[in-house]
């Protein structure tokens, strides 16, 4: 008897590991490197401010698929040769770091500037007027706008496959091309990453319905 999608099915889930962790790990070094980054925007001195500003437009403008090739396939040439997960993490990372840093820009000056000028009033320098009054409340503004970031980075996570990593589209396409079935598995993973997408959502509408601020935005559903 032939063998269907459902004899391969831990085959298929078995990738759902490296998903995860591109898109966390993805996720989170955008984050790391976007905080930064509005911060300097919105507050550096101006040079600083448009060398963010446009480094941040080059980065997205170019496709994903194309920095994860620059970053496999061509930083070899200049000495630098990183596993396929590594690539991917740092590709899809700097990318999210791009769209981040505007995305947290737009929180910080959603806060308003009277409140920077009132911490710098009583005596906060300027990256602790960001830290300890600013930064907590743009963080509940930019939480709708970050559940987006995470499904967005979680989808381009199938990217990776034309790198070599075994994400959950990977092991779906040699599945695929084991019973001669392309529909079926694919529809298997679409489900998958509406179940990830879907479950975070949620999460996240309940987190931010809990944190939310009277007059920045609370209480908005996501």
């Amino acid at each position: 008897m032939a063998l269907t999608v459902w004899d391969y099915l831990p085959v298929i889930f078995s990738g759902i590991t490296n998903t995860l962790i591109l898109t966390l790990a993805g996720v989170g070094l955008g984050f790391a490197l976007g905080i930064p980054m509005a911060f300097a925007e919105v507050l550096g001195p101006r040079p600083v401010q448009l060398a963010i500003r446009w480094v941040g437009r080059v980065i997205r403008g170019i496709p994903l698929l194309v920095l994860l090739f620059i970053i496999f396939f061509g930083f070899p040439n200049i000495g630098i040769t990183l596993p396929p997960i590594p690539s991917a993490i740092l590709a899809i990372g700097i990318r999210s770091a791009a769209y981040q840093a505007q995305l947290f820009r737009g929180a910080v000056e959603g806060v308003g500037y009277g409140q920077l000028e009132a911490a710098l009033s009583i005596g906060l320098t300027r990256w602790g007027a960001f830290r300890h009054v600013i930064l907590p409340q743009a963080l509940r503004l930019a939480i709708p706008g970050w559940v987006n970031e995470f499904t967005i980075v979680l989808k381009d996570t199938s990217l990776a496959y034309a790198i070599g990593v075994t994400e959950v589209f990977t092991q779906a396409v040699h599945v695929a091309q084991v019973i001669l079935d392309y529909l079926t598995p694919l529809l298997v993973v679409a489900a998958i990453y509406f179940t990830i997408t879907f479950t975070a959502s949620r999460l996240a509408e309940s987190v931010y319905r809990r944190v939310s601020v009277p007059g920045l935005g609370g209480g908005a559903a996501l």
